[in-house]
Formats: C-alpha cells, sequence, structure tokens
C-alpha cells in the first residue's frame, strides 16, 4: 500500500521556498505520493478554510516535478467544473510526460457556490460537468499520437453516494476525504450495493485521512481516521489497507490558516508515521 501526504498550498506559508520544502520532506521521509488541493478564485467561502494565497495545482506540480526524481504527484482534487475538459486533458498529459509518468489526477465536483459564480460555472450542472470531464479525458487520452500519456490514473473524490456512483460507474478508485473511522465503516456496504445494482466491479480505494498525533488516546467515537496516538493512527491506516484501500493519503492541516507558516510541526508527524509504517 501507498501512503501519500496532501500538501498545503494555500494560506500565509505558501510560498515557493515552503512548497519545495514540502516536497522534498515528503520525498525524502519515503512518501510515496505528494498531492494538491484546487481553487481557482478565492472568493470569501473558500478563504474561510483556504485564505490566499492559493496555488494552482497543476501549475505548481509542474514546478514540483523539476525539483523531485521519485514521488508521484497528483490532485486532491482538480474541481472538475473549473476548467474546459480538454484544457485539463492537454495540461495533465503534457504534466505526465514531463514528470516520467509520476501523475494522478484526483477529480471532485466542488462545493464554493461563490467561486461557481466567480468563474461563471453553474452550480447546478458541476455533477454533469464532472462526468463530462471524464469521459473527455478517456477520450481524449486515448489519441496517444496526439496526448502521448496513455490513460493517466484518476480518482474519484467526494463522500457522497453521488461520488460512490460515479467511481463505480467509471472504473476508477474512490477518494473519500477527512472521515470518522465508524462512517467508512458504514459507507462500504454503500458501495458494494451501487457496484452490484450497476453490475460493475468495487472500484479500489484510495482514502484521504486526517493527520494528528496525540500523547494521549482520543476515545470519542467520532474521531477522525488518522486522529490519536500513533498506535491508533497505524491501526486506521491497517483497516484502510484490510478494507481494500491501494493508497492512503494523509493530511496534516488542522484548519489554523497560521499552521503553514510552521510547517516542521507536520513534518514531525510525517516523520512520526514514516518511520512506523507497515
Amino acid at each position: 500500500m501507498r501512503i501519500g501526504v496532501n500538501v498545503p498550498n494555500f494560506g500565509p506559508g505558501a510560498t515557493p521556498d515552503n512548497l519545495a520544502r514540502w516536497a522534498k520532506t515528503s520525498e525524502g521521509l519515503g512518501f510515496d505520493l505528494l498531492m494538491l488541493s484546487d481553487h481557482v478564485a478565492i472568493t470569501s467561502d473558500v478563504a474561510k478554510q483556504y485564505p490566499a494565497p492559493f496555488y494552482e495545482p497543476v501549475t505548481t506540480l509542474a514546478w514540483l516535478a523539476g525539483i523531485t526524481t521519485r514521488i508521484h504527484l497528483g490532485t486532491t482534487v482538480l474541481i472538475a467544473p473549473y476548467r474546459h475538459p480538454l484544457l485539463v486533458a492537454r495540461m495533465a498529459a503534457n504534466l505526465h510526460q514531463l514528470s516520467g509518468g509520476r501523475l494522478v489526477v484526483g477529480v471532485g465536483v466542488g462545493w464554493a457556490r461563490e467561486e461557481f459564480a466567480a468563474l461563471d460555472v453553474p452550480f447546478n450542472r458541476r455533477g454533469a460537468l464532472t462526468d463530462e470531464l471524464l469521459r473527455t479525458l478517456r477520450t481524449a487520452w486515448a489519441d496517444e499520437a496526439d496526448y502521448g500519456s496513455g490513460q493517466i490514473p484518476i480518482w474519484v473524490g467526494g463522500n457522497s453516494d453521488a461520488a460512490i456512483r460515479r467511481a463505480v460507474r467509471f472504473g476508477s478508485p474512490w477518494h473519500p476525504l477527512r472521515f470518522t473511522m465508524s462512517w467508512f465503516r458504514e459507507a462500504l456496504p454503500r458501495l458494494r450495493n451501487i457496484a452490484d445494482e450497476l453490475e460493475l466491479p468495487v472500484p479500489e480505494l484510495a482514502p484521504r485521512i486526517y493527520l494528528r498525533l496525540t500523547e494521549k488516546p482520543i476515545d470519542d467515537p467520532d474521531r477522525r481516521a488518522g486522529e490519536g496516538t500513533l498506535e491508533q493512527v497505524l491501526e486506521d491506516i491497517e483497516e484502510l489497507r484490510r478494507a481494500g484501500a491501494e493508497t492512503v493519503l494523509l493530511d496534516p492541516y488542522h484548519g489554523d490558516p497560521d499552521e503553514t507558516l510552521r510547517p516542521e510541526t507536520a513534518w514531525q508527524a510525517l516523520a512520526t508515521v514514516a518511520a512506523h509504517r507497515p
């Protein structure tokens, strides 16, 4: 099983120097994947959670590809309706080639209504637009004489049944985000039931979980996966592996933008997990 890192590409600590340090630290600790989030217009609803500056992920990943050699690179998640599908197909294919085949394209429908309005994208069509993007990517990349990349791995992000259904329909790994283990256990039968209903295989799992290490165990039933003592975090990762997760992405951002000014705290947590990973 691969273990990756969700790097904060936003907030007051998002600088070229810090992003480069994040990439080199993640690769140096032996992690398999580095992923970035996506927003285009930092409207007030976005800024409450992900304040400016916000580094556009495809551009930033292209730069990070040049200063890393081994670690895979990806988006968690690229908001599908924000860009023309053929533009995404071209950018992703070029980045995949230029990085030596290291790209993973995680996609999602998006949630920030003000951002959709700023980009003049209809919020109520975000599901249909996401489906259109996924179909276009597969079709475009099949033309290797033009795009030259082959089929790049795609993950379908989101915690809703609609996201599960989309992952099943497109045969892409399902990428649920920051959940409790009790929620995940209840979601697995829904995943299997939807696959059975559509008469399609159950997709692979590629969850993104919180990472917050504590000295004492957290007994709260609403404890998020990846939160607690090192033993609890490792148990969560192992349970996800047994459930079929091919990759687990660790998200060390706790919600305070000032954390981005002190990345060493997150790096220490990641180093602890790296030293004890299965």
